[in-house]
């Protein structure tokens, strides 16, 4: 049996919120808005559409042909934009499965990849990608099963509504869960089921408690969390490794560095997501470079 087939790995192609941000400030936690790779056993993952898309596209371009599946959270522009400037689905021979729940609005993750691509917003059409694109429209609460991958879903809090992901393998788990609000006087169901004691929690803090409870510039109702958040989150459903993820564009390393302090105080086993990093569910856990 090759090591691939006993490999679950995560790796960060970007990990920033709202707004791409490169600059000396973001060096070492990444400006690329999200997108995540999991490598579960022979079956490649991938999440969200940001622009880390583009960066993981270059890396898979020496790697002949690409069969992946694509998940998508919800198609608010930081979560689709890399999806035009990802060079592996222009090539033909590859083959990308692509998911997402139908839109509020009707609309499906293939249309709607599809209108980002249209005139006066871009120059060319989807249509002229030369990959084999399969669009399949999810039901919030369907598995996804392919092999011994279970893909589970759940709806996430977020204006415009988004969606959860865990992937289950071999007795692993692993929980992408962005893009969503905390209650004000209870967790998340839907958080917490995801995250069952999960390996790995990924999951949105873009801000501090003092941000988003603000009194000159409040972020009540922008879809977001709090890291302190995340940390009640891991503790209740028993998560060996949190992982903080969509940092808010105005977060630079240094703000970064501070918060990985505090948040490892509060849950020793966290790191803050970092660009080009990844992780391998072992046991424990460990943080790697790609």
């Amino acid at each position: 049996m090759s090591s691939m087939q006993n490999l679950f790995k995560i790796n960060f192609w970007g990990v920033r919120g709202s707004i791409p941000c490169p600059g000396v400030e973001t060096v070492r936690y990444g400006g690329n808005t999200p997108c995540i790779e999991m490598q579960v056993g022979e079956e490649r993952l991938i999440f969200d559409g940001g622009t880390g898309l583009r960066v993981l596209g270059q890396s898979l371009l020496s790697q002949g042909q690409i069969e992946a599946r694509m998940f998508f959270t919800h198609s608010h522009w930081d979560h689709i934009q890399g999806f035009p400037f990802f060079i592996p689905a222009f090539i033909k021979g590859n083959c990308f499965h692509i998911y997402g729940a139908i839109a509020p609005n009707g609309a499906s993750i293939k249309q709607r990849l599809h209108d980002q691509m249209l005139h006066p917003n871009f120059p060319v059409p989807l249509r002229i990608m030369q990959a084999d694109l399969k669009f399949y429209d999810l039901e919030i609460g369907e598995k996804v099963k392919f092999g011994d991958v279970i893909v589970e879903n759940a709806r996430l809090n977020h204006p415009g509504e988004a969606t959860g992901y865990r992937v289950n393998w071999r007795g692993m788990a692993a929980a992408y869960v962005t893009d969503t609000e905390h209650f004000p006087d209870k967790l998340d169901e839907n958080v917490l089921w995801l995250a069952r004691n999960a390996d790995v929690l990924i999951i949105d803090a873009a801000y501090t408690d003092e941000e988003y409870y603000s009194p000159r510039s409040s972020k009540v109702g922008w879809g977001h969390s709090t890291w302190q958040e995340a940390v009640k989150v891991a503790k209740a459903a028993k998560v060996k490794k949190l992982v903080i993820f969509h940092h808010d564009p105005l977060h630079n390393d240094e703000f970064l560095d501070r918060v990985s302090k505090e948040a490892i105080a509060a849950f020793p086993n966290t790191i803050v997501a970092r660009e080009g990093c990844s992780i391998e569910l072992t046991q424990p856990c460990a943080a790697t470079s790609l």
